[in-house]
């Protein structure tokens, strides 16, 4: 006969599987609109963010599978984290050149209603799925759920950062402001990086 306590640790692993479901679901949406609006309006910070949330849809896909099984599986875990962390530092590469060139282009990227739109949306929804998540978390005594928690809190920062330099290059033509804010997204790209190499993004 099944417990309190275990009745509870099984409601708290449906929530954060549910969490999870839809943090995956976010981010795919997140990552094919950002993407789509990025190259429509020559946007190198709304490209950077929409490919940053594909690949934290991967991170995301391990501990949905490591939640849905309740056990840890580090020989599959391991490469594929590994694959996670060479993704980002993949995409820091990408945002450096790409910033870089357009700087000394001067190119000037087209107004993104669109991207500016959902780093709001995206700014709002992201803290309280981080607050969620670590609610469950606590619940669960799990650190995997907990550090997931932490990344969403990124995603958030970055749409502060995104949301920063559309907004000056549509309110002020200030083109340069765009692949500046790719450029202020590279450090935590690379945290989230070295933290996937390290094993502790869904550890």
């Amino acid at each position: 006969m099944e417990t309190v306590a275990e009745a509870i640790r099984r409601e708290q692993l449906r929530a954060g599987r549910q969490l999870e479901y839809f943090t995956l679901g976010w981010n795919l949406t997140e990552a094919a609109v950002a993407v789509g609006a990025g190259v429509f309006a020559g946007s190198i910070a709304l490209v950077g963010f929409g490919i940053d949330s594909l690949i934290e849809s991967l991170s995301g896909g391990i501990l949905l599978w490591r939640l849905q099984r309740g056990q840890t599986n580090k020989k599959r875990e391991r490469p594929a984290l590994m694959l996670v962390a060479i993704s980002f530092f993949l995409l820091a590469l990408y945002v450096a050149v790409e910033a870089a060139t357009s700087l000394l282009r001067r190119d000037q990227p087209e107004i993104s209603v669109v991207g500016i739109v959902l780093s709001i949306v995206s700014l709002i929804v992201m803290p309280l799925l981080a607050r969620a998540k670590r609610r469950v978390a606590a619940c669960l005594e799990s650190r995997a759920l907990y550090a997931d928690s932490r990344q969403t809190d990124i995603c958030a920062y970055l749409s502060v950062i995104l949301l920063g330099g559309l907004l000056l290059n549509a309110l002020f033509g200030w083109s340069w402001a765009d692949p500046v804010a790719a450029l202020f997204m590279l450090p935590l790209i690379f945290h989230e990086g070295i933290e996937a190499a390290r094993g502790r993004s869904c550890c």
